[in-house]
């Protein structure tokens, strides 16, 4: 049993301001657990000797309760939840709102709640939650209107009001749940203990929520990527745009965590994202009940050119193929099928087939080795009985143990065919791209399974001298540094060009004459950022210019920034970009998921092509190489158009060494290495080297 089994399956439940009052919570929750829960229920109310016929106590004390639920005011409710531990009642769902989602004052009281919570180690859902339930013993601690149906998907949510119109639908759907959760503003317990629970829990096949943030976001990861090895998670996370993140924000007091993070969160953590409630539960229902595939290879059997078409579009906009048939294959549907028919992929029966050839046509495509799901689709006819097709659907999934989804097209005459259909757990859809993207993340959700992580390697690095390094910058008042913090880089093995900081001409010129070749100058200034916009560097300096080149960039930099505080000019080796690829390397602190890594197409080329990929620190060797892949620009690092292929293992390395880095130093706000350039993988320079860095610092991390 998980950590959280008795917060599903309590034996009494003690609600704490039950009321006999017309309308109130109070009385809604209390009424929904005396209709349908199997234990016992006791409401908690001095004001009353008796609450619905159940007799009354005058505290949680008195109830030897498993479970309280708490429906008092929010200025009493921390007392309430007090007085639970002290009883040793482990178990709390605070439906009260007024806490963290309502500004100062209930944030301060949500403290004190979680305060409570950690002091008498009290599992607590909520506070600003409708409540939870599960469907084994008829528990519904909930104030909405009606109680879940049996099934086997567990569904947590950070709206009440979603999870009221998700059980609306689902019980005229006939779509069941074993346990419900409204997390409320996951003052305790959050996604991440939920998902563990049921991940552990035999009768939950599907996980899936609703969610606005994710409050640990490292933590989701690790723990989600062991709960997809053996149940799949489904997730619509709202707040993509701007303004959504704010209106999530406003909602639930959620602090908005960039999308980019939660898209490259998700996908590490192997959860599938849904991008609507509809998708959300083809998907789920789909993985429920349907064996995996063997491969993304779909077959389309279907009495109809045009939904076949329409298929097929949607099978190229997916994670799917469309099967190539053996010739063993297309020989017996030359026997099956008349002239008119066709034989390759969408396989057209004609309009004019019966039950016999559409069963002969989905047996011979199920039985192709090549053949990993199959889709069923029709068309309405006089000679084709829908409930005779559902049938056969059914029979032939069971022979050959591979998914098929349905789309058996039409109003009412579909209603018998599609219960067979839905008994079976086979879905059926009036669209057929719905049925081929349901499909689809059953595709996805088989290579999640396949999938082996490895640990993030551990590279030798010197953190003393990064840490005086940031300190000093701190000290001098500074939170953002540029390439003053070279060394910050070969601290931690990633290479960079010879060169110095210097801060007299004379200095400028000692460094250079200790360079091989013409060297680039640079302004050195934590208040210049973008030193090229306004002339702060030159590029491909002899040593008999030195000197005046040195004082030409501090008078610019005096121009441009009277005020500005100028630590000096670096003066540095020239890297060969003539053979090189400029990428950058980048790290941008996420509120929710900690260190988010970007990989992408460098230089002056970044802002506007936006080739970039992302990943949550810290990065395994695997994860680092699936981002050099990643970008559309990958080619240009494997040789494209007769240029040589550069050195991707340095590019990979340099990604695993930076990752540890802002993983070891939360003080870094902000990280850019642009350019980080990819030399040749043979010839007199190979690897990489960070030309350029820019970082921003909190000083109180340090």
């Amino acid at each position: 049993m998980g950590a959280l089994s008795e917060l599903f399956a309590p034996g009494r439940i003690a609600v704490v301001g039950a009321t006999a009052r017309e309308g109130s919570i109070g009385r809604a929750i209390t009424q929904n657990l005396v209709d349908d829960y199997d234990g016992e229920v006791v409401p908690v109310n001095p004001n009353y000797d008796e609450v619905l016929g159940l007799p009354c106590v005058d505290s949680v004390g008195e109830s030897d309760a498993d479970l309280a639920v708490v429906v008092v005011p929010p200025q009493i409710a921390v007392d309430a939840v007090r007085d639970a531990g002290k009883s040793g009642v482990n178990n709390v769902v605070v439906i009260t709102a007024g806490f963290g989602e309502t500004g100062s004052e209930g944030a301060a009281r949500e403290r004190e709640l979680r305060e409570a919570a950690e002091q008498y180690d009290i599992n607590l859902v909520g506070p600003n939650s409708l409540g939870i339930m599960s469907t084994p013993n008829g528990m519904n601690a909930t104030f909405g209107p009606d109680n879940a149906l049996e099934g086997n998907l567990s569904f947590m949510s950070q709206s009440g009001a979603f999870i009221t119109a998700v059980l609306d639908w689902a019980n005229d759907e006939g779509v069941g749940f074993k346990d419900v959760v409204s997390l409320g503003n996951k003052a305790v317990l959050d996604e991440t203990d939920f998902v563990a629970e049921w991940g552990d829990d035999p009768d939950t096949d599907v996980v899936i929520g609703y969610l606005e943030g994710i409050e640990e976001g490292r933590e989701f990861i690790d723990t989600a990527r062991e709960v997809t090895q053996s149940t799949p998670i489904l997730l619509v996370k709202s707040g993509k745009t701007d303004a959504g993140a704010q209106a999530a924000s406003s909602h639930t007091g959620t602090i908005a965590g960039s999308d980019r993070a939660y898209e490259a969160g998700l996908e590490q953590a192997g959860v599938l994202r849904a991008s609507s409630p509809q998708e959300l539960f083809d998907a789920a229902q789909m993985l429920a009940n349907q064996p995996l595939p063997e491969s993304k290879n779909i077959a389309v059997i279907t009495n109809a050119g045009g939904p076949g078409v329409m298929a097929t579009d949607a099978v190229g906009e997916s994670g799917l193929k469309m099967a190539t048939f053996s010739d063993e294959t297309l020989d017996a549907f030359g026997e099956k099928l008349p002239e008119e028919g066709n034989i390759y992929n969408p396989v057209d029966v004609v309009g004019d087939a019966d039950i016999d050839r559409f069963r002969d046509a989905l047996d011979v495509a199920l039985a192709d080795e090549n053949v990993g799901c199959a889709l069923v689709l029709s068309a309405p006819t006089a000679v084709l009985d829908y409930g005779e097709l559902a049938e056969a659907t059914v029979e032939l999934r069971e022979k050959h143990g591979k998914p098929v989804a349905a789309c058996f097209m039409g109003g009412e005459r579909v209603d018998a065919a599609e219960s067979v259909l839905r008994e079976a757990g086979i879905p059926n859809y009036f669209d057929p791209a719905r049925a081929v993207e349901s499909l689809d993340a059953l595709g996805e959700y088989s290579d999640i399974r396949k999938r082996e992580y490895d640990d993030p390697v551990e590279f030798d690095v010197d953190r003393e001298h990064v840490r005086s390094i940031l300190e000093a910058a701190a000290d001098r008042g500074d939170t953002r540094i540029g390439v003053e913090a070279m060394d910050l880089l070969d601290a931690y093995g990633i290479p960079i060009p010879a060169g110095d900081i210097v801060d007299s001409p004379e200095d400028a010129v000692t460094a250079a004459q200790e360079i091989d070749g013409d060297v680039v100058m640079k302004i050195v200034s934590p208040d210049i950022l973008h030193k090229s916009d306004i002339g702060g560097v030159k590029v491909g300096v002899e040593d008999g210019e030195v000197f005046d080149a040195y004082e030409d960039l501090v008078t610019r930099a005096r121009n441009y920034q009277p005020d500005a505080t100028i630590l000096g000019v670096q003066v540095q080796e020239m890297v060969n970009l003539d053979d090189g690829v400029e990428t950058i390397v980048g790290m941008n602190r996420d509120p929710q998921f900690g260190p988010l890594l970007m990989f992408g197409l460098g230089g002056i080329f970044v802002e506007i092509l936006e080739d970039t990929t992302f990943r949550v620190a810290p990065v395994s060797e695997s994860e680092a190489r699936e981002m050099t892949d990643e970008i559309q620009t990958a080619p240009l690092l494997r040789g494209a158009r007769g240029r040589d292929p550069v050195d991707r293992d340095a590019i990979v390395e340099t990604i695993q060494r930076l990752s540890q880095l802002v993983s070891d130093f939360p003080a870094i706000l902000e990280l850019d290495i642009n350019p980080l350039v990819a030399l040749p993988e043979e010839g007199d320079e190979t690897g990489v080297q960070a030309v350029d860095v820019r970082l921003t610092i909190d000083p109180d991390q340090l």
